[in-house]
């Protein structure tokens, strides 16, 4: 027991493992093909965390400014790529570079207003705190991006007679993809809502729990639980939209007609 912490023993762990087994015996009898998806899923997720167990012990004790952000500009890279990777519509090297800025600048405006205003860190690049709170946000809008980036490719494609008699009639592009505009980007943030709807009642949401076990007061951690929500649900919405408006443009061509690459 460390710091009023139980720890979980080696062995304890493992034990972990049989409810793996456990999800794999009912796919195998259900005939669902995706045992191989599942193992490769956890043997990367427990080599992956290991690794950045022993990265972040030496980081949170070098308190170092260039390794914490170091640390972020990792964690931006790695949540582009697996963008890219979960994304199975065809993208335009111009989508891609729109895709990455939206993550760096909606995240990173999030998160000097989260750290210089809400939590008021000293210092500012305080690893303790910047790169698990940052790993929420980015994580999050990482998924709010997929979300809206498929909806978006998929809606000017499903969309594209809609669009284009649009455009003959006079519209200008921005307004003849507005309505795919809008639910792309209310089908990214949408479960983010959500989250936060249930939140409280129906679940105790990961950080707050892990604080309360830590031993830190529930008001407390309610607390920061609240502000890292606001400011998940602002980083969302910000990537999603310089995505979503910015995106848009790539489908038409400097004469104001659409133009679909897929």
């Amino acid at each position: 027991m460390m710091m009023g912490v139980v720890d979980i023993g080696f062995f304890n762990l493992l034990a972990g493992y049989v409810l793996i087994l456990v999800v794999l015996v009912i796919l195998r009898q259900r005939n669902i093909k995706k045992e191989t998806e599942l193992l490769i899923a956890v043997v990367r997720m427990s080599i992956q965390l290991v690794l950045v167990g022993y990265i972040l012990d030496y980081i949170l004790g070098s308190q170092r400014m260039w390794m914490t952000l170091a640390a972020v500009a990792i964690m931006e890279v790695f949540a582009v790529q697996n963008i890219y990777q979960r994304i199975k519509i065809d993208m335009t090297p111009r989508f891609r570079s729109i895709v990455a800025c939206s993550m760096a600048f909606g995240t990173i405006i999030t998160m000097i207003f989260f750290f210089f205003v809400l939590l008021s860190v000293k210092p500012w690049y305080s690893p303790r705190y910047v790169i698990p709170l940052s790993g929420m946000l980015i994580g999050n809008s990482m998924t709010g991006i997929t979300l809206g980036a498929e909806r978006l490719l998929r809606g000017f494609h499903d969309k594209k007679e809609l669009i284009e008699g649009a455009l003959m009639l006079g519209a200008t592009p921005e307004r003849a993809s507005r309505e795919i505009i809008n639910e792309s980007f209310t089908a990214a943030i949408l479960p983010t809502i959500n989250s936060m709807v249930g939140m409280g009642i129906v679940f105790l949401p990961g950080m707050m729990s892990g604080q309360i076990l830590s031993g830190v007061p529930a008001v407390t951690a309610i607390k920061y639980q609240m502000a890292i929500m606001f400011a998940i649900l602002a980083s969302v919405a910000f990537t999603v939209f310089i995505l979503v408006v910015w995106g848009s443009k790539t489908f038409f061509n400097d004469r104001a007609q659409l133009v679909l690459y897929s």
